[in-house]
């Protein structure tokens, strides 16, 4: 799965992700760029 790095202003494919719930109860993905390492975010459903 991809979500947008913000520092690197690319998309790029999750490290460790980790699937989580809002508040809302939509589902979300949470990982980490591989490249530097920024915290990246991806709200729906996890592939």
């Amino acid at each position: 799965m991809q979500a947008y790095c913000f520092k690197c202003r690319a998309r790029r494919e999750i490290e460790n992700p980790i699937s989580v719930t809002l508040k809302n109860g939509r589902p979300a993905t949470r990982g980490v760029c591989p490249s530097c390492g920024t915290k990246v975010f991806r709200i729906g459903k996890g592939r």
